[in-house]
């Protein structure tokens, strides 16, 4: 009777089931719906290197506003011409992987196809989940040592962290005028939910929303285009976040007015998204919160004790990713191929790219793309 030889995939097959898993795992994956190739795409997604003095390196590309007032009449145009300011911005690579392993065949007493599949697909969902954390702590200006709850991740023997990554930012902070949170009036403050006074936070609500849309503007956050032509902007909550914007009578008010009637009404239907005055607010659990971090690292500047959510009010090229190639799909067997072990591996990078451009208003680099607005949840006052 015939054997079969589990690590006896040919190169075509492994790539295949490659492929089947990145699919899997792109499919799993929440960012991957604002993935997109242009400057007009909320994550602008990289998919080559580019080759320079430097070597192959995925770059990230921003382009800063005309400033000249041009010429007027018959004056002459040639020779005056106004040159673009861009800047080339390296988003850092690295490699994850993990892998499964069974102890033996009477262990498993399933079929080899079986363990296949089961790995792929327990392997894509770690894998699209790990993508979107790292997404949303980049955006947020958070270390990779939090999950997006805010407890500590555990510290393991080097190269077996999330801050190992190589494009993992040792203290990232939110730029001086991208940064802000709630205060007690319910007015955006400029700071951080860490800087605010104990007790001051305050929830979620349209009033804050409409304030934080000025404020992108204002700041020169650039909208995204809708393919209608008007400018939105994404803004991404917590669940318990999208409770206290459900609650808000004038949340209310506006998104029943503004919706389509009846039950397909975003406010009736459940939606976890739902747009409102240019904006599209996202419900999504990897939107960072701290009701899980220990006491004293949650917000407030003295005692460190309020827990809220920190908002991103996201506008184009709120973040960089590089993707190079698909999921690397690698079998293996051990002990006398008593042993099967299944390992991915997955070349990307992250980068929250920050610019000054030509806003001479601001005296350093600013996060080019998004906001941070650090609130209250009501669930918790």
């Amino acid at each position: 009777m015939a054997k079969t030889n589990f690590a006896a995939l040919t190169d075509e097959q492994k790539t295949a089931w490659g492929m089947d898993f990145w699919a899997h795992a792109r499919n799993r994956s929440f960012v991957n719906k604002f993935l997109g190739k242009s400057a007009n795409s909320m994550i602008h997604h990289i998919t080559e290197l580019r080759k320079d003095k430097k070597g192959a390196r995925a770059v990230l590309t921003l382009v800063a506003d005309l400033t000249g007032d041009g010429v007027v009449g018959d004056s002459k145009l040639e020779d005056n011409e106004e040159s673009m300011n861009s800047f080339d911005t390296v988003i850092g690579i690295d490699q994850l992987r993990n892998a499964n392993r069974i102890e033996g065949r009477m262990a498993d007493q399933k079929s080899i196809v079986n363990f296949r599949r089961q790995s792929r697909d327990k392997l894509a969902y770690w894998l699209g989940d790990r993508i979107d954390q790292l997404a949303f702590l980049s955006m947020s200006s958070l270390p990779y040592t939090l999950h997006t709850n805010g407890a500590a991740r555990p510290v393991a023997a080097t190269g077996q962290n999330l801050a190992d990554l190589e494009f993992a930012d040792a203290a990232p902070a939110p730029t001086a005028n991208r940064g802000f949170y709630l205060g007690a009036d319910g007015n955006i403050v400029q700071g951080t939910g860490f800087d605010a006074p104990d007790g001051t936070l305050t929830p979620l609500t349209y009033r804050s929303l409409v304030r934080m849309k000025a404020n992108a503007k204002d700041s020169y956050i650039k909208p995204l285009r809708s393919n209608g032509g008007e400018d939105l902007y994404m803004v991404f909550v917590t669940p318990q976040g999208m409770a206290d914007l459900r609650l808000d009578p004038d949340f209310i008010a506006n998104v029943r007015h503004a919706g389509v009637r009846g039950g397909k009404n975003d406010l009736f239907s459940g939606a976890s998204s739902v747009m409102v005055d240019g904006m599209i607010v996202h419900e999504y659990r990897h939107v960072f919160s701290n009701e899980k971090a220990a006491t004293g690292d949650r917000f407030g500047a003295t005692t460190g004790t309020d827990i809220g959510q920190r908002v991103l009010f996201c506008g184009a090229q709120a973040l960089g990713m590089a993707d190079i190639g698909a999921a690397e799909w690698v079998e293996d067997v051990f002990d006398y191929e008593n042993e099967v072990g299944i390992s991915v591996a997955k070349i990307f990078g992250f980068l929250n790219p920050k610019f000054k451009g030509n806003l001479a208003h601001f005296n350093s680099d600013e996060n080019f793309g998004v906001m941070t607005v650090d609130t209250a949840l009501s669930i918790y006052s």
